[in-house]
């Protein structure tokens, strides 16, 4: 029987199984790092301990602190959550070496599935089908893209340790091949400690759908049904529901059998995912997920289960409460994801104090969330910070409920993307049901001129500046500058943003700001450019690491770098210049025709 858990993470998944711990009479401990001294997380759990500095690398990715303190308060078991050491076979393994329960399968099943090339062959074996492409051992750079030009194009490089849409990369052509590759491995070392890669080919309308599956360790499997989460960003997913849309009977019994193949090739206990992706009635292995997912709510809220409970009653050696033919899909459930992250500055992440936050009250609705008024949301960990989920009878009315839900939560801090997803959910191609991986990508600039709209509407409703996110989310302090018929500017805090702007009927490239500056805290990991270098509007300087991710800053205009004021390995804070420019010959060249023009 499993007495004490202790709960190896933070936020909104630590208060998720906080929670269900503590009504199983479950006593709980939690672990922290400095940065999260006052979190929610901390206060609700029965002890605390510090394990370390904000940097996640010395504190919940440190296997031997949290053992430690495992070992201190006489754990009987650890509950990893998601992310973080979650999938970590190490982790499991030292946990088994101590004789402390690890709720989730045993380490050799998590370092099977955590290599992609590892997972693709025992699959084949189990006879789930696969995704052409590449996994073989011989990693060398002009090997790898023989292999892509044997695959061909479009394909994805991927992370074989990776995971979360981390170290990954779609590539349409072989000149794009090389960087792609360095960025994934680059990202995959810094990330996983793993620099490894597979090549796959690339569908690019397909859908993702996923099939949540359980085992005891009786021998016992079940499928808890399926999940769409086909709306993604950069292969990040921002709504997950179930069950997938506009599937024939035929298409999910397919998907069923194939991962309760898959978990019996591995003879695999506990909780897992496994993920497909979808085109024209044909299914293809994509990854499983050893650990409980994200959008685990929505499988919850259709069936009735608490997926957690399963994972500890699992862990502590007892049967599957129910059989297959018990189970039921009732209803229709919708989950969106609540980043911090700015939508009208490329999504990138944003960091500050949550001044006050109000949730709405209906009775659909289920929050779960680890931040509340007051926390503050720093640069050391991802941008996740809540997640809304709805479950209603049919679609469209989870559809409406979860806009209204996002129509109505009130929040002043760092901008979220609260309007983005309202957006989303409108969309007709959304609403319909004509999903695809790509839908974000295709519909993005519309989506964005529309949340703007949004954000400005607000803003007249509001005083300026006062950073308040109301109605729609939306970023008061947003407005736009109507200068004449032609013209029209975007601004943020009273600084005007590049690349919002433009004339219309005058497509001639014009300077934005002589500055270019780190958009959030983070740290350098590669600088493109020296001093003297002519380049283009578009063109790649700098990589910044933040929030687990890689964000990549862009020449705002044709330009000339006049002084780079970073170097690799520097941490910057928002706002600090990182390269100053001077306009290139050229920009100057046309400026100066189009003065002398307009005087004669």
């Amino acid at each position: 029987m499993i007495r004490k858990l202790l709960i190896a993470n933070r936020g909104e998944i630590a208060c998720r199984i906080l929670r269900t711990a503590n009504s199983m009479g479950i006593e709980c401990a939690v672990v922290y790092s400095e940065a999260d001294s006052h979190a929610l997380h901390v206060q609700m759990a029965d002890i605390a301990f510090c394990i370390g500095p904000p940097a996640a690398t010395e504190s919940y990715l440190d296997a031997g602190k949290i053992i430690a303190v495992a070992r201190e308060w006489n754990a009987d078991a650890i509950h990893p959550g998601y992310g973080f050491l979650s999938e970590n076979a190490q982790f499991a393994a030292l946990c088994e070496d101590n004789g402390i329960l690890f709720v989730g399968p045993d380490s050799q099943v998590i370092a099977a599935m955590g290599s992609k090339a590892r997972a693709k062959e025992l699959m084949t074996a189990a006879g789930v089908p696969l995704l052409p492409g590449y996994h073989g051992q011989d990693q060398a750079p002009e090997h790898l893209q023989q292999q892509a030009q044997l695959l061909g194009y479009p394909l994805l490089i991927k992370a074989v340790a990776g995971g979360g849409g981390r170290g990954l990369r779609v590539v349409h052509s072989e000149g794009e091949f090389i960087p792609a590759l360095h960025a994934v491995q680059r990202e995959a070392k810094s990330a996983f400690a793993d620099d490894r890669v597979l090549l796959e080919k690339y569908l690019p309308s397909a859908r993702h759908i996923e099939v949540q599956i359980v085992a005891d360790q009786q021998g016992n499997y079940l499928h808890l049904f399926e999940r769409d989460c086909s709306m993604q960003r950069r292969h990040q997913k921002l709504i997950e529901e179930a069950p997938a849309p506009g599937l024939t009977d035929k298409i999910r019994e397919k998907l069923y059998g194939y991962a309760i193949k898959a978990a019996r090739e591995l003879a695999y206990t506990g909780v897992g995912t496994v993920e497909f992706l979808y085109q024209q009635e044909e299914c293809y292995f994509l990854e499983m997920n050893t650990r409980l997912q994200v959008e685990h709510g929505v499988t919850e809220a259709v069936c009735g289960i608490d997926l957690v409970e399963w994972q500890l009653l699992i862990a502590q050696g007892e049967s599957l409460p129910r059989q297959q033919n018990e189970i039921k899909c009732t209803g229709w459930a919708i989950e969106a994801r609540i980043n911090a992250e700015s939508p009208l500055q490329d999504f990138l992440p944003t960091t500050g104090s949550i001044r006050t936050l109000h949730w709405p009250a209906l009775p659909s609705l289920r929050i779960d969330a680890g931040f509340r008024s007051g926390d503050r949301i720093g640069p050391h960990y991802d941008s996740l910070l809540a997640k809304l989920i709805v479950h209603a009878e049919t679609r469209t009315m989870a559809i409406r409920q979860l806009q209204l839900a996002l129509q109505t939560t009130h929040m002043h801090g760092p901008d979220m993307n609260l309007a983005f997803l309202a957006t989303l959910l409108g969309d007709a191609d959304f609403v319909s049901g004509n999903l695809s991986t790509q839908l974000l990508h295709e519909k993005m600039p519309a989506w964005q001129n529309e949340t703007r709209w949004q954000l400005m509407q607000q803003a007249q409703r509001e005083p300026e500046g006062n950073g308040v996110q109301a109605g729609f989310g939306a970023l008061q302090s947003w407005r736009s500058v109507v200068q004449n018929h032609y013209s029209r500017r975007f601004h943020y805090l009273g600084r005007e943003i590049p690349g919002h702007q433009w004339t219309a009927g005058d497509t001639t490239t014009r300077p934005h700001e002589q500055t270019l500056k780190a958009p959030l805290p983070g740290r350098i990991i590669a600088v493109s450019v020296e001093a003297g270098a002519c380049v283009s509007k578009g063109q790649t300087l700098l990589i910044i690491e933040a929030m687990k991710m890689e964000h990549t800053l862009v020449a705002p205009t044709d330009c000339v770098v006049a002084t780079v004021l970073c170097q690799e390995n520097d941490t910057v804070q928002p706002e600090q210049i990182l390269i100053e420019f001077v306009p290139s010959p050229k920009t100057e060249t046309k400026s100066n025709a189009k003065t002398k023009a307009g005087k004669s």
